[in-house]
């Protein structure tokens, strides 16, 4: 069975690509996904590949974490179970629309 791996502390010039390729190299990779801040059109600072096997994925937590890559060093671990938020309704305070001047 294959392990998630959160990697942290990537340059902001890194892609899903490169990402990939840092990986390949101890063991099959199903997915490696930078994580992408949507207004700037750049890395976050952050990804996540799926490695096809744990031993492969241990390996290259083993090898990567602490290494530099980029000017910064890399932050490998097992990803956490992603959390489940509570949806809410958005906005402010939520209640229902209504300005904060009326008069009744």
């Amino acid at each position: 069975m294959g392990k998630k791996l959160y990697v942290g502390n990537l340059s902001y010039d890194m892609n899903d690509e490169g990402l990939r390729t840092l990986f390949s190299g101890f063991g099959s990779v199903d997915s490696a996904q930078v994580i992408m801040d949507r207004d700037v059109g750049r890395s976050k600072g952050f990804g996540f590949v799926e490695m096809s096997s744990a031993t492969e994925a241990d390996a290259a937590i083993a090898a990567l974490d602490g290494k530099e890559n980029g000017g910064r060093a890399l932050k490998v671990n097992e990803a956490k179970p992603r959390e489940e938020r509570p949806r809410t309704g958005g906005g402010y305070g939520g209640g229902g629309g209504g300005g904060g001047n009326r008069r009744y």
